[in-house]
């Protein structure tokens, strides 16, 4: 076969992959849909059933048993009794005004269906559907307490947004989250690990990192070198954000964060902007990402110097949920005494 034959055939095959890819998607998320559609009428029956009166009150606790056997018998998987208890409880927690989203699949809904506080669950619904979270996406955002750690530093219409919205990425500080949770980089604590460890094990964890930064983060490179008076700096980890427009530069500490750090990652910050920056780039954002931080020591050191410079702390173990839960409720009690 001639070379431009070749070329010209390999354009057919791609474009014929392409259109059975895309046509394949579009298959699954019509099942979907329609699963999860046919999943919450069924639970409306079960629901209506179980509230008809005495006539049915016969079968009381054991409906669902029943059901699971009988339905098992005539359709096979699909009708266990675990499914029929989640198929009654997204009817019944996703009235006729609030029906699930067709972008979601049942095991999203499973997933978001495991968790009892409406304002959390309403956060993960509406976050999934924007960062297109696959299901161990799901499951690990739940895991690290995503919503408790960004809902913690609001007041109540921030909680409530948060929730009704998901997080909205606006402006810089939508971005940055504190803590981070690094849990899955496996170091052991009390474990003397090194600066460079650290970044290493991101590096492995890439895909994992991304998933913590957020949605629009694309990694450019570690170690980013930058010469100043015939000296090299080197940014630990440089990132764009494909929503904001900007370079995002993380520098990582492994014990507290100090005032030199912030004065390092401002250096870097105007380095970027005056020599990084092309037509359509945003003014960049540093993140000094440290073990510890004193609040106080930060908040001088950073007296005066870009709004677009954020220290925040990381751990490497999942946060205590219980303890973020009640600064929330503090909050929201708080507010509506106001």
């Amino acid at each position: 076969m001639e070379l431009a034959s070749q070329r010209e055939y390999q354009a057919l095959v791609n474009q014929i992959s392409v259109a059975y890819e895309e046509g394949r998607q579009r298959a699954i998320q019509t099942v979907n849909t329609q699963l999860v559609q046919t999943y919450w009428e069924i639970g409306q029956y079960i629901v209506e059933f179980e509230q008809a009166g005495e006539a049915r009150a016969k079968y009381g606790k054991a409906l669902i048993n029943t059901l699971a056997v009988d339905l098992s018998k005539l359709h096979g998987r699909g009708f266990s009794r675990s499914n029929l208890i989640y198929m009654r409880l997204l009817y019944l927690e996703y009235p006729i005004s609030e029906k699930p989203s067709h972008l979601l699949s049942w095991s999203h809904y499973v997933e978001l269906l495991k968790i009892d506080d409406k304002l959390e669950r309403s956060f993960y619904e509406k976050q999934a559907i924007i960062e297109k979270w696959s299901i161990p996406e799901l499951k690990r955002q739940k895991k690290s307490s995503l919503y408790l750690r960004l809902a913690a530093s609001k007041d109540k219409d921030g909680i409530l947004l948060l929730a009704k919205q998901g997080q909205v990425v606006s402006k810089p500080d939508d971005i940055v989250r504190d803590p981070y949770i690094l849990d899955f980089l496996k170091i052991p604590e009390p474990h003397h690990y090194t600066e460079s460890e650290l970044e290493s094990r991101i590096i492995e964890h890439l895909q994992h990192f991304l998933l913590e930064l957020g949605k629009g983060f694309a990694f450019i490179g570690r170690q980013y070198r930058i010469t100043l008076g015939n000296r090299h700096h080197y940014v630990d980890l440089v990132f764009y954000h494909r929503i904001l427009k900007c370079f995002v530069l993380i520098d990582l500490k492994r014990e507290e964060a100090g005032y030199e750090d912030v004065g390092q990652m401002n250096m870097y910050l105007g380095y970027f902007e005056n020599e990084e920056n092309t037509e359509g780039d945003n003014p960049p954002i540093g993140i000094v990402l440290a073990k510890e931080k004193d609040e106080l020591l930060i908040q001088y050191a950073m007296h005066n110097v870009s709004s677009q410079l954020f220290v925040s702390k990381y751990q490497l173990y999942l946060p205590k949920k219980e303890e973020l839960r009640s600064i929330i409720e503090a909050q929201l009690d708080r507010d509506s005494g106001d």
